[in-house]
């Protein structure tokens, strides 16, 4: 048997144990290592967002004292924006599945693909470090506003310094990406014969490469101004807070397109494969993914209507606003159309689909509210934004995570889950999601303030019913996760195409071997063939 033929998972090179997968240049080795450090984060994440969610089940102290909150609210934003959601998608499932969907053997740069992940590591450890060394865990929020990060005796630079190393990773799977689509896709892949997944890694590449390093600079401002005192930000040395914000929304507000791109990404292979049907209006698709990523550059400005800004500023950032729903909506507008007389095959990835579509609708329509002048002024940090930044952020990302682990499974460990546990932590995870974050918008509206680890008594009813629902959300993620391990290790031996794809992936076995390919395959049709 030559190594090509043997499965990725038990290939046995010159390293053995955990030393042949913390070591491997392999592709899927490393899309797994990121998938088992993600989680891991996540898990923590979500945990400290629960405890968060118990203190505020009550009015006045519950079960922790405001520094204790603030710490918890700074670590919980911090793991899970750098972490988490910013990685996630790209780097595990496109790190696994890019060279395969193109028909390529591994990327372009293996070996710069691993410091990526061992980046993605020591990022993760110097944040991770702030809780413990120094005068006492930051408490700024993931933001670092200045100048109340500049002033704080506690330990900033540490979780500053982790999210500029993090950022090097980010950069070099930009790269890695970019570089592989173009130079490594099979015979015949024109670039309208490639699939909407690979496209949406490749607009987001672009922006990783462009916009990460405004934030990575920005970070050693932070960390110059507080060691050198020198100036940039703290009005009291004859900086401007204001220019800080402006930095930081620049990379920031473009982030959540890393984040949402690839998920979008993910729902694009899993809407025609359920519905069984060619994918409607492909080029629309693509066309809109480019429309995102531009358009998200020139948005950042509506973070700051109640900052302070000219008239014509705000105008121009309200109108930039409006614009860059359009290519969002044209791809919800294409999923659907695709849907459309489908012949529906109802698997959980597909629930999970629509349950993205459903939530950042809602998400995306929630965010016209900030994108209007005289409505933001009412809204900007209240409960409403946070509601609005889950269902984005949240309940895009994560929906759309969700629906690719439960399509790609089969492929990625060669077994099936039990789905009818599957469903069941689904529906039991979107209950508890809508409880817990829908209630946010009506505690916003009615003012209860954000980043507050107590409120008046009036919102007790509201944090009552958000309070219940991360419980019972933390419940279902709980049953999933669970499921998933176990199936991996016991479930059914799953076939090389349990549903129907007609994608590069589906023709490989499952799991796929070490090199994907005997022999790079030619491509003469559309990734979406359902004739």
């Amino acid at each position: 048997m030559n190594q090509e033929s043997v499965s990725y998972l038990k290939y046995q090179g010159k390293h053995k144990g955990i030393l042949a997968w913390i070591l491997s240049t392999d592709h899927k080795r490393i899309g797994l290592l990121y998938l088992y450090s993600i989680m891991s984060f996540f898990i923590i994440g979500a945990l400290l967002g629960l405890l968060m969610k118990l203190e505020l089940i009550a009015p006045g102290k519950t079960i922790m004292n405001a520094a204790t909150y603030n710490a918890f609210f700074t670590l919980h934003g911090i793991t899970m924006i750098f972490l988490v959601v910013i990685p996630g998608v790209p780097a595990i499932f496109g790190n696994f599945f890019l060279p395969i969907m193109i028909g390529a053997k591994d990327v372009a740069f293996p070996r710069l693909n691993l410091l990526s992940w061992w980046l993605y590591i020591l990022g993760a450890a110097i944040a991770l470090t702030s809780q413990f060394l120094g005068d006492g865990p930051p408490d700024t929020g993931w933001t670092f506003y200045a100048p109340y990060s500049l002033r704080i005796p506690t330990n900033v630079v540490s979780a500053v310094l982790g999210a500029f190393v993090l950022g090097f990773s980010s950069i070099l799977t930009g790269i890695n990406f970019i570089t592989t689509i173009h130079r490594m896709k099979a015979p015949g892949m024109k670039w309208m014969k490639m699939p909407l997944f690979p496209w949406s890694l490749y607009a987001t590449g672009w922006i990783q490469i462009v916009a990460t390093p405004i934030i990575g600079i920005t970070l050693l401002m932070i960390v110059a101004e507080r060691i050198f005192k020198i100036g940039f930000f703290d009005p009291s040395l004859g900086g401007d807070p204001i220019l800080y914000q402006h930095l930081f929304w620049i990379y920031s507000h473009p982030a959540v397109y890393i984040m949402i791109l690839p998920a979008m990404g993910v729902i694009s292979e899993i809407i025609p494969t359920f519905a069984r049907k060619t994918v409607f209006g492909y080029q629309a698709i693509v066309i809109s993914s480019f429309g995102i990523a531009f358009l998200g550059y020139f948005v950042w400005g509506h973070h700051m209507f109640a900052a302070g800004m000219s008239a014509a500023s705000m105008w121009f950032f309200s109108f930039l606003t409006f614009l860059v729903a359009i290519p969002s909506a044209i791809k919800v507008f294409n999923w659907v159309a695709t849907l459309y007389k489908g012949s529906i095959n109802v698997q959980t990835p597909l629930y999970w689909a629509l349950a993205f579509i459903f939530v950042f609708m809602i998400g995306g329509l929630t965010g016209l509210f900030q994108g209007s002048l005289a409505v933001d002024v009412h809204l900007t940090d209240t409960m409403f934004i946070v509601g609005h930044f889950h269902f984005i952020v949240f309940g895009g990302t994560g929906y759309a995570f969700m629906a690719g682990m439960h399509y790609w499974f089969p492929k990625m460990f060669g077994r099936q889950y039990d789905k009818s546990w599957a469903n069941t932590g689904f529906l039991i995870f979107f209950m508890g999601f809508l409880a817990l974050y829908f209630t946010m918008f009506i505690l916003g509206m009615n003012g209860e303030p954000r980043r507050s680890a107590d409120y008046l008594p009036q919102f007790h009813g509201g944090n009552i019913v958000s309070s219940l629902g991360a419980i019972v959300m933390i419940f279902g993620l709980a049953i999933i996760i669970i499921n998933l391990i176990r199936s991996a290790r016991h479930g059914e031996p799953a076939p090389a195409d349990p549903w129907g794809g007609k994608t590069l992936e589906w023709t490989v076995p499952s799991p796929p071997p070490l090199e994907n390919f005997e022999e790079i395959p030619e491509i003469t049709h559309g990734p979406y063939d359902y004739k």
